[in-house]
């Protein structure tokens, strides 16, 4: 699957997906079952570049709404482009929504002038060095961004809220995991640890009744 110099898995069409989900349940009976009150998985694959970088730095610490709500402005006001971004004052983005931390590092974003081509043939582990290095881009930006733009199979967000509260209740635990302790139980799930995300995700939703993720 995928293409370009990676070597890494990368998720492509709902295939990908079925074969990744195919081996989680095999390995995993809760994923099993909760695969079985989810139905088939959503691809949520996303155009690569600046915009969808912008958009996962505006969906920080925000519902999914606010966040859908602050970018149908950010995007009508022609804020997709990055040259129209560093010729925008931050009082005037924070005017479409961001908050003031939000409007500088979408500033910083695109001052940094990432070469969004060359990440498709980065290792995941460069990629997110390469993104976590602009100010404001934290793992939880460059692992999203990883896994929906660039497609990794084994990309896991284990710092996103929603991934951890679908843990805590799909595998009954007392208290909702930890950064660190999700990261530690997703290992079992590679090379799929993206898939993983996504029957958490999705999980999620059936028994929330909500997105947990964007």
């Amino acid at each position: 699957m995928g293409g370009g110099a990676v070597t890494e898995r990368c998720i492509v069409s709902e295939a990908c997906l079925a074969e990744g989900a195919a081996f989680l349940a095999a390995r995993e009976p809760r994923f099993a079952g909760a695969l079985a009150m989810t139905g088939p998985l959503p691809l949520r694959l996303k155009p690569q570049g600046f915009a969808e970088l912008q958009g996962a730095i505006v969906s920080q610490q925000v519902s999914v709404a606010s966040a859908a709500a602050i970018q149908a402005r950010l995007d009508a006001a022609g804020m997709a482009d990055p040259a129209t971004v560093r010729a925008t004052p931050e009082d005037d983005l924070r005017g479409l929504g961001l908050s003031r931390q939000k409007a500088r590092y979408v500033k910083a974003l695109a001052a940094a002038e990432i070469d969004y081509d060359g990440l498709r043939d980065l290792p995941c582990d460069d990629v997110i060095a390469t993104l976590t290095a602009v100010p404001g881009i934290g793992r939880w930006t460059a692992e999203i961004y990883a896994k929906f733009a660039l497609g990794r199979a084994d990309a896991f967000a284990a710092g996103d809220l929603a991934l951890q509260e679908a843990a805590r209740m799909l595998f009954a635990l007392d208290e909702r995991p930890s950064e660190k302790t999700l990261r530690a139980m997703a290992e079992d799930w590679s090379p799929w640890r993206s898939v993983a995300a996504r029957i958490l995700w999705a999980y999620y939703k059936v028994a929330k009744q909500r997105e947990g993720i964007r």
